[in-house]
């Protein structure tokens, strides 16, 4: 195997010349290429193989410290840590806040007196399970999040970073739920023994047990509280366990319908809260806490700790106006998560309204390597560039709704758009044996055969890092295998005009498995790379095709794709050397990262952005959520 590192700026012979008195690093040409060196050239710059190119090792050149650096690392995690820190600080202090309420509040001296720390626990951690039971809702108010995002005069750069972690922040709050339901289920378990051991004869109004002694379990599935507790943890625990990776991946399903049990999940919260079971004192300033109530009798069978209290309580010499009077709660789940709620609902009929209307198929076409491209037509349909929807098509399923980014969107000549699918899954196989029965590869079906297709809904578009790209001057996009589909709406769009947008040069890698999986866009590289050269701007895009398989030799042989066939690597990417590279060529420039792909080169991508180390150049990391 070839190890290939090679610079695919689209320099040609009439627009870029070679000057053989500069030295061989210099600005962007740190690498040469196949098709422009002759003579002492080509033998200085690459050794030629029929796979392509291997260049030379370029560690010789000036290496930039790749260890953590402080300013890489505030610019790309900073905001989100900010966000972390204030969470997690608001948490705790609303916990606390409410531990020491009911620990030392004189209206709740009694009922602390019958239940002990679980009555502290249980109702500081309720504290925090309706604040993140009304957060989560809002990073799943995508259509906001949308608006927002494109309002580039209210939102800054940094703003719309953070709402791309949206996602992440609704993660945190479903987690947050979890474990705060563990602790509030387990307090109120013991708050049920002490309820029925603890039993109050002084004051009855406090009681939940009808007797003392009576079993803890009927106290829970008997009462309000209790039965809707158990739902509660149910759908939960239902939601939690089908939120996996492995689950969404393998059976996408499950994962769709046990989440939409929130909708259960929040109607059952409403009726929880409606018990009634803790109660709290009315009348404190006429009845004192541990006074003595004038001509009462004492009461009989006291527990020992019980009987301790009425002795304190002989030795003080205050005396109640009156008996203690207790009322419940009123409930305060609602005001916490009624505004979300219905921010939430009120979007949710938004959308359904505006994607009640079905799309028309244009046409499909199956590409190599189990890819279907669908374009279709939708009246007032205006995404932007980057952006996803959400498709459903209830011919396989009237619930499921799946993203798929946009690979084209309508412009000024065009007002089709279209996604690309890989056919994986359970729902993307039955989608594509409707649309091509019987198709064969690159075969097209015209809109005569418009009513052979199923009804198809569009919902969005909807927001994503990868609006970013026209937001620097400099971008990287790097993709692994299907993971283009966001970059080739970008490319799109560059084709159609880039004159108005701020990016000034786009670095393009393409990591594949397959050499077919090029052919999805290579004919998009090669009409945008034309249109640059004949521009003359051979600059603007820097085009790397990364080939990881190495079992046969390949290369794309069709002429119509000569300019991308000395683009084609074998091996994998250099990450370490390609970001030296793109800093000494960017200087005093911040440059956005972007990538979809696989996990593992989303980790080593971000590792570099916040451990590259330059005075001059910060890599800002975006990355898309493909999952």
């Amino acid at each position: 195997m070839l190890s290939l590192s090679l610079s695919l700026s689209l320099s040609t012979p009439p627009l870029q010349r070679w000057d053989e008195s500069k030295p061989e690093h210099d600005g962007e040409n740190t690498h040469t290429h196949t098709h422009t060196h002759t003579g002492r050239n080509r033998a200085r710059a690459v050794k030629c193989s029929r796979f392509g190119v291997k260049h030379r090792d370029t560690g010789s050149a000036r290496t930039v410290d790749m260890g953590l650096s402080l300013k890489s690392w505030v610019t790309n995690e900073g905001g989100k840590h900010c966000v972390l820190v204030v969470w997690v600080g608001v948490s705790v202090w609303l916990f606390w806040r409410t531990f020491m309420l009911y620990c030392n509040g004189a209206q709740y001296y009694y009922l602390h007196n019958m239940l002990g720390l679980g009555l502290c626990v249980s109702r500081a951690s309720a504290s925090v399970l309706n604040l993140n039971c009304s957060l989560v809702l809002l990073p799943m108010c995508r259509s906001i999040l949308t608006i927002l995002r494109g309002q580039t005069q209210v939102s800054s750069r940094k703003v719309r970073r953070l709402l791309d972690k949206s996602k992440t922040f609704h993660v945190a709050c479903g987690v947050a739920i979890c474990v705060f339901s563990v602790i509030h289920v387990s307090a109120h378990l013991v708050n049920a023994v002490n309820f029925s051991v603890r039993f109050s004869d002084e004051f009855p109004d406090l009681n939940v047990a009808h007797y003392r002694g009576q079993d803890p379990r009927v106290l829970i599935l008997t009462t309000v509280p209790g039965i809707t507790g158990v739902l509660l943890v149910l759908i939960l625990f239902l939601m939690f366990t089908a939120s996996s990776h492995s689950i969404r991946v393998c059976s996408y399903e499950i994962f769709w319908y046990t989440h939409n049990l929130f909708i259960l999940f929040y109607i059952i919260l409403m009726l929880h809260v409606l018990g009634g079971m803790l109660k709290y004192q009315t009348n404190v300033e006429a009845h004192p806490p541990g006074c003595i109530l004038a001509n009462r009798m004492p009461p009989t069978n006291l527990t020992a700790e019980e009987e301790k209290r009425a002795e304190s309580a002989k030795s003080s010499p205050t005396v109640c106006g009156e008996e203690a009077k207790f009322q419940a709660h009123f409930p305060q789940s609602w005001l916490w998560v009624s505004a979300p709620l219905c921010l939430y609902c009120a979007e949710r009929v938004y959308r359904y309204v505006r994607g009640s209307i079905p799309v028309t198929v244009v046409s499909v076409t199956r590409h190599p390597c189990d890819v279907i491209e669908v374009c279709m037509l939708k009246s007032g349909f205006k995404p932007r560039p980057g952006q996803y929807i959400l498709l459903n098509c209830p011919s396989v399923s009237s619930f499921e709704n799946h993203a798929f980014t946009l690979t084209a969107c309508p412009t000024q000549n065009k007002d089709t758009f279209g996604i690309h699918i890989r056919v994986l899954g359970d729902w993307t196989k039955c989608f594509s044996q409707l649309l091509l029965p019987e198709a064969e590869y690159s075969e097209v079906l015209p809109m005569m055969r418009q009513q052979r297709y199923p009804k198809l809904y569009v919902d969005g578009p909807f927001g994503s890092p990868s609006e970013e790209v026209f937001h620097y001057e400099v971008s990287v996009c790097v993709a692994g295998g299907i993971g283009v589909t966001p970059f080739a709406c970008i490319l799109h769009t560059l084709l159609d005009d880039w004159c108005r947008y701020k990016l000034q040069r786009l670095y393009f890698v393409w990591v594949c498995r397959e050499l077919e999986c090029f052919y999805w866009f290579a004919e998009l590289l090669c009409s945008l790379y034309c249109k640059l050269w004949k521009e003359n701007r051979p600059d603007f895009l820097n085009i790397r095709l990364y080939l990881t398989s190495t079992h046969r030799p390949q290369n794309l042989t069709e002429e119509k794709y000569r300019p991308l066939s000395s683009r084609l690597l074998i091996g994998r990417p250099r990450w370490k050397l390609l970001f030296q590279e793109i800093g000494k060529a960017n200087k005093h420039k911040k440059v956005g990262v972007f990538c979809c792909g696989p996990k593992s080169i989303s980790r080593e991508l971000h590792k570099l952005c916040n451990s590259f180390s330059s005075s001059t150049t910060v890599f800002e990391y975006n990355k898309e959520s493909f999952s």
